[in-house]
């Protein structure tokens, strides 16, 4: 009895380790974006002012005293979390990896290489291509005083704007690691190719309704999540076939 409760221990120390070192990296991460907190919130506001134009009504508000301190509190500990993830990744890989034989790390290591590159992927996405035509859309509801006899203009809050872009870029970069979590369940022989296909028409319907739920509420923004998801999809059953080649797969159910 005494030494499976010297290994659990063990665990449980290493367990602690791992994750003081992880959240000391995202503290230190938060400690140096809030140095540059004013560089990273002109980079996230940057699509904004883009859509905007020149003009008196590019600027941003607060209502609250505290609220301009708060929201670059918020942007540090973002910038902080999203670039401390890969090392956050690291340490799970490390807490994970003496317990698996070497043929299991060669299987493991992939998936923790893939998860943050397509979690950046997903970000760029939404900051490059969302953001922009999202803004436009809805800046087109703009109007002057010839028009509605009292204009309509915008008067954005800072920690409104950067609260619903932060939480758009981590949803997407969350939902891109579909590919990620279908091969790992995949390698685990709990999913098959043959699986996917044959629920394509209910994954592609569930993709819609995800991404209706996470963007602003325009066809564009809407679609500039569900087709990556859908072709995210599409390269999943491509990666599972080739995970388990034995598997046969029907490719006469489609949508």
């Amino acid at each position: 009895m005494d030494q499976p409760k010297q290994h659990l221990l063990e665990h449980i120390n290493e367990l602690r380790n791992r994750l003081l070192w992880a959240v000391g990296a995202l503290i230190l991460g938060t400690g140096v974006a809030y140095h540059f907190a004013k560089d990273i919130y002109g980079f996230l506001v940057r699509p904004l002012a883009d859509a905007m134009g020149d003009g008196a009504n590019q600027r941003m508000i607060y209502t609250d005293l505290t609220e301009a301190f708060f929201t670059y509190l918020k942007v540090a500990m973002f910038a902080g979390g999203f670039f401390t993830f890969p090392f956050l990744m690291l340490q799970i890989w490390l807490f994970v990896s003496p317990g698996l034989f070497p043929k299991e790390r060669k299987v493991v290591l992939p998936f923790l290489v893939a998860s943050p590159a397509l979690f950046i992927l997903g970000g760029a996405i939404v900051y490059y291509l969302v953001l922009p035509l999202a803004w436009t859309f809805f800046l087109g509801f703009q109007s002057a005083a010839d028009e509605t006899v009292l204009p309509i203009m915008l008067e954005a809050k800072v920690g409104d704007y950067l609260n619903l872009v932060m939480v758009l870029i981590f949803a997407f970069g969350l939902c891109f690691q579909l590919p990620v979590v279908l091969s790992f369940l995949a390698k685990a022989k709990l999913i098959t190719a043959k699986s996917l296909v044959s629920k394509r028409r209910y994954a592609i319907v569930g993709i819609f309704i995800v991404a209706a739920i996470l963007t602003p509420p325009d066809v564009i923004s809407q679609f500039s999540l569900a087709l990556p998801l859908w072709a995210l999809y599409e390269i999943s059953i491509l990666l599972v076939r080739y995970l388990n080649p034995d598997v046969p797969s029907d490719e006469s159910n489609t949508v």
